[in-house]
Formats: structure tokens, C-alpha cells, sequence
């Protein structure tokens, strides 16, 4: 009998037909084997499997999130209803993913960025080297950075990769040095201003079954925008497309045709429930990522993105028109998305039609992984005295993160806090107060998260809400700047993706929806304390460092002037709850009544 390299020999098909009977137990002819990708002529598998598994937005949430952000809206299958299912945890995640590998020879583990920044205090008290640890325990290999991994500077971001002790904190246990990264942090994008390459490696290479696979890593051009002046001090952001196309050319000079991008920009689905069907084209997502995937070369077989903290697996057109993947996993490690795709051994490319992509429910309800357990235990007891000391009450839930309202709760509540901080005229004399949106990472839930009680707010809850700790600032603007300010929530860079502040008690105005860009705020809506702002006139407003330095797309706030710096946003949000709440009398839910909203838009927050 022949053996299996020789069968391509034979002329006679009856004979080769015999003898794959002969050989296998049953007769494959050539669309039989071809269809399980063996080679008819050669008699070798011609495309070997990868199973891709990707994270984004972490954020360092090892704990389960609370309140709205440890949920996902999912349509449950016995009503039909969309419901809130609880998810993540980093115990639940290790668990999900590690199942998830099971029967898969090849498997790579990817994020597209916001691991670190932005976190509870169980991870942010540690400069968040908890996560980073996690996550080397959970396998990951490779990530892009987000515009969050800069949230410290760029010089931070290396000792995450390379490890060493803190500079000013130290080591935080005796005898324990941090280690750094075990994957690799992929910044293709982000370039020093003075040698102008990169600060990392702009791209990972894995060699899958004898075919080489490329991962170029990006974060979004507009991260300055959304970044403190001195996180990205000496750094250029690059166009996306420019970039990654160039790389994808690099790898592909370098005999690299199977191409992966991992980029930290994201966009938005129609629907905010997990698996939605974006469509046979994509037409139901729309944002920053859908021209940016369009104009990507063809070589890259799939996309995966992050940014947006929305949950997407859709089909978009490549420049060629043909579809490509494109998948996101919300945030928090709530959700996971698993990748199946082919490699052709002999073109070394991803085979574009055998790539599947979903998304997958990260459910509370798989057991914890014990050695994630076993290090959230460790840094608890660290963060403990800190992080159990209680500041204030509530009454009820008040939202933030989980507020789709143009007007949040708990931004109510941030904004009265810097007022009342910095009103006095020695504190500078704030007469406005405002928050970014983005700036407020959670909700203040009434249930209890540990042993604090019902209703009580501890510290550690605090910083979740506002884990930036920046300095805050007063200025002084004319009126018509401060009604400039509340247009540019819906104009300028924030045209396709308005940011709506939130403002102190006292200033009140119309949203119109009715209406597109800077019209939809109407100047003679704007008041102060029940009297039309006066354009001409002087004003003390208030915001974090972030925001008055013109970040978000308001350069109105870069403008002012007569500045005085302040405490940080989260002392004075502490010292709000402390002042305005006791067990008896607990703070209660805002009205929000401080933007009249005409017509029905999109949600822009």
C-alpha cells in the first residue's frame, strides 16, 4: 500500500480512490476533501485553524463592577425582553477565557487597549500593576495601547511593559519587585516627537502552524484630545489608517500575509444589546471605526476595536468591497469575543470567508478562577484601610455611568460638589461648575458592596466614580464664552459625537434636537440663577485640570483666564457627601432639571 505522500502520484482515479478508502476508512473525493481542507493533490491540510479571543476596556475592573456597569443587555430567549444580566469580574473572565481555549491547538489571546486607567482602587492604589499581573495570569499576548495607558505618562506605560518599582511609591510588598508585562503592549501610532519611531513595537508576529500571523496595535489619532496635557508630553498620535496600512505593508514585505489590527477606536451599534446583528454590510454601526475599517488594506483579515465600550460583531467593506470582521467587547471585562478564522498555508493570508466572530456573556455563574481570586485577595488587604473608610449616604441608586440621560444624577451631584468647594472666594470664588461626561466611571449604589451597610458610600466607592484624582481650576470667562462652552458639547470636534457636560445647580439650559450643531443650544436659553447669562460679563467657573485645559473638545476653557488651582475633584466629591449626608438624612436622587431637552435624538452619551 502507498503511503499518504505518494497517493498525489497516481493517474489512475480509481486507484487513488481505493487507496484513500484503503487509508482513511472512508472515500474523500476532491470536493469531500477539500471541503475539510486537505489538499487533493498533496494530501496535507492546506489551511491550519486560529481561534482569536479579545478583550478591550478593562479598565482594571478585577471585581465585579458594580451597579450599571456590571450588567449587559442581552434579549432573553423565553420573553423576548431585553434584560440586564450581571457580568465580569476578572475571577469569571480567567474562567470564561481559559474554556474557552479548550480543543483549539492554536489560540491567541488579544485587547485593543484601556486595560489599565480609569480603575477602582483595588488596581488604581497600585498604579495598576494588579491588572497587569492578572492579566499575564490570564494569558494574554498581545495588545494595542488605549489613550488611558497614557493617563500617567509615557514613561509609566514602559514600566507597565518592562516592570521595575514605582519611582515615587516604591514596591508595595516586601520582597516583591513588579515584573512588568509578560504580553506585549503594541503602540504603532504613537511616535516621540523627537526620533519619531515609535515607543513600542508597532506589531507582534506568531507563527501559527508554520504560517506567520501579524498584529499591528493602535489607539485612536484623537487621543491628545482626550488625554491630560502631560500624559502624552513629547508624543505624536498618527492617522489610523496611514499607520496601520503602513505596517500591514512592512509585514507583508516580510513574508507576513495573515494581518490582525488591534486598534483602541471603536464605534456605535443601533442596538445596546451584546449580540446584535449589525447587518449583512455593517449598515447598523455606525462612528469613527466604519470609515477607518473601510480605508484599511485588504492584506488585514479582521479588526478588532475598542474606545466606545459598546459590544459589536460586524461585517464592514474593506476597500475592495469585500466584508471584513470588525468586533468590540463592551468594557469591564463583561463580554469576550471569540474569532475562528483559516490560514492558507500556501498564500500564508487569513481566508477572509471562514472567519466567524461572537461575542460571549462573561456570566457570574462559572466558577471563579482561584488564582485570580487568590490575588485580588492579596491587594484588597492592602487597599483595605484606605478603601473601607466610609465618606457619606444615599438614599437610593444615583447613576452616572449608567445613565443614558443627557442629564446624569450623579453628575448633578459631581458638579454641586466642585461648587460648593470652590465657591468661596478664597477657594476662587467658582460661580459655575462643570463635568465631562467621560470623567464619571461609575454609579453610587445603594446596596452594599461588602460589610459598610445599605446606603453607606466608602471611599473606595468614591474613587470608582472619579479615580482620575485630577486638580481642579477656576477661571474666569464672559458669558459669551460660557454659552460658547455649551455649544461646543454639540459642535466642533464634538459634531458627530456630542459630549454633554454636566453642570452645576443655578445655570440651566434648552437642549434642541430639533436643531443640528451649535444651534441646538440656543444662546438666550442659557441663565444663571433664573437670569439670562449676561455675554458681556465676567464669570468664575470651575472644572478638573482635564477639562479646563481644553480637553474634550471644548478649547473655549484653554481660553480663560485668572486661574486658580484647587483640590482634587475626588476631595472635593468626598467632602460633598460628608457635609450633605448623614445616616438619617441620606443624599438624595438630583431632579435634573437643569437641561430642558427638545425633540428625540440619538442618546449622546
Amino acid at each position: 500500500m502507498p503511503n499518504v505522500g505518494q497517493l498525489g502520484r497516481f493517474r489512475r482515479p480509481a486507484y487513488a480512490a481505493a487507496a484513500a478508502v484503503g487509508l482513511f476508512g472512508t472515500l474523500l473525493v476532491p470536493s469531500a476533501a477539500q471541503a475539510h481542507g486537505w489538499d487533493w493533490n498533496w494530501h496535507k491540510p492546506k489551511t491550519e485553524d486560529l481561534q482569536i479571543l479579545a478583550i478591550n476596556d478593562l479598565h482594571g475592573n478585577l471585581e465585579p463592577p458594580a451597579g450599571s456597569s456590571g450588567n449587559i443587555k442581552e434579549v432573553d430567549p423565553a420573553t423576548g425582553k431585553v434584560v440586564d444580566t450581571p457580568a465580569g469580574g476578572m475571577e469569571y473572565l480567567a474562567t470564561a477565557l481559559r474554556q474557552a481555549r479548550e480543543g483549539h491547538r492554536n489560540t491567541v489571546t488579544v485587547a485593543a487597549g484601556d486595560l489599565v486607567g480609569a480603575s477602582p482602587l483595588v488596581s488604581a492604589l497600585f498604579h495598576d500593576e494588579p491588572t497587569i499581573e492578572a492579566l499575564n495570569k490570564v494569558g494574554l499576548d498581545v495588545t494595542s495601547v488605549g489613550n488611558h495607558e497614557f493617563d500617567e505618562g509615557s514613561k509609566e506605560l514602559l514600566r507597565l511593559q518592562n516592570g521595575g518599582c514605582h519611582p515615587t511609591d516604591g514596591c508595595y510588598e516586601k520582597g516583591r519587585k513588579f515584573k512588568g508585562a509578560d504580553f506585549d503592549y503594541l503602540a504603532a501610532n504613537v511616535t516621540d516627537e523627537k526620533t519619531g519611531r515609535p515607543i513600542l513595537k508597532p506589531y507582534w508576529v506568531k507563527n501559527v502552524g508554520g504560517v506567520r500571523v501579524g498584529f499591528i496595535g493602535a489607539t485612536l489619532e484623537g487621543t491628545p484630545n482626550i488625554v491630560t496635557a502631560e500624559g502624552i508630553k513629547g508624543l505624536k498620535f498618527g492617522d489610523e489608517i496611514e499607520t496601520i496600512n503602513k505596517y500591514a505593508k512592512e509585514l507583508k514585505r516580510q513574508g507576513v500575509d495573515s494581518i490582525v489590527a488591534l486598534i483602541h477606536e471603536g464605534g456605535y451599534p443601533a442596538s445596546t444589546t451584546y449580540n446584535y446583528d449589525c447587518g449583512a454590510a455593517g449598515q447598523g454601526i455606525s462612528g469613527p471605526i466604519v470609515d477607518i475599517a473601510k480605508g484599511l488594506d485588504p492584506a488585514i483579515g479582521a479588526i478588532v476595536t475598542g474606545h466606545t465600550h459598546n459590544a459589536y460583531a460586524c461585517s464592514i467593506p474593506d476597500p475592495k468591497g469585500e466584508l471584513r470582521s470588525v468586533t468590540s467587547a463592551a468594557s469591564f471585562g463583561r463580554l469576550y469575543t471569540e474569532i475562528n478564522l483559516k490560514l492558507d498555508k500556501r498564500s500564508g493570508a487569513i481566508v477572509r470567508p471562514s472567519v466567524t466572530a461572537a461575542n460571549h456573556v462573561v456570566r457570574r455563574s462559572v466558577e471563579k478562577a482561584a488564582d485570580i481570586t487568590t490575588l485580588i485577595g492579596r491587594y484588597s488587604k492592602l487597599a483595605a484601610p484606605i478603601a473601607n473608610r466610609p465618606l457619606g449616604f444615599i438614599g437610593a441608586d444615583i447613576n452616572g455611568r449608567g445613565s443614558s440621560a443627557y442629564e446624569k444624577p450623579l453628575g448633578d451631584v459631581i458638579a454641586d460638589g466642585q461648587l460648593a468647594g470652590l465657591a468661596p472666594a478664597a477657594k476662587g470664588g467658582a460661580q459655575i461648575a462643570f463635568m465631562n461626561p467621560g470623567g464619571i466611571r461609575s454609579d453610587l449604589v445603594f446596596k452594599a458592596s461588602a460589610a459598610e451597610g445599605d446606603g453607606v458610600v466608602t471611599y473606595g466607592e468614591a474613587f470608582t466614580v472619579q479615580p482620575f484624582t485630577n486638580m481642579m481650576q477656576v477661571k474666569t470667562l464672559t458669558g459669551a464664552q460660557v454659552v460658547q462652552l455649551l455649544k461646543e458639547q454639540v459642535s466642533g470636534l464634538n459634531l458627530a459625537a456630542p459630549k454633554i457636560l454636566q453642570n452645576s445647580k443655578g445655570l440651566t439650559y434648552t437642549l434642541d434636537l430639533n436643531k443640528t450643531g451649535a444651534d441646538r443650544v440656543p444662546a438666550d436659553s442659557v441663565k444663571l440663577n433664573g437670569a439670562p447669562i449676561d455675554l458681556a460679563a465676567s464669570y468664575r467657573v470651575a472644572a478638573n485640570e482635564f477639562l479646563a485645559g481644553g480637553g474634550d473638545g471644548f478649547p473655549t476653557f484653554a481660553a480663560g483666564t485668572d486661574k486658580l488651582v484647587g483640590a482634587s475633584d475626588l476631595d472635593l466629591f468626598a467632602a460633598y457627601l460628608g457635609a450633605n449626608s448623614t445616616a438619617t438624612a441620606p443624599l438624595v436622587v438630583p431632579a435634573q432639571d437643569r437641561i430642558k431637552v427638545i425633540g428625540i435624538g440619538e442618546d449622546v452619551n
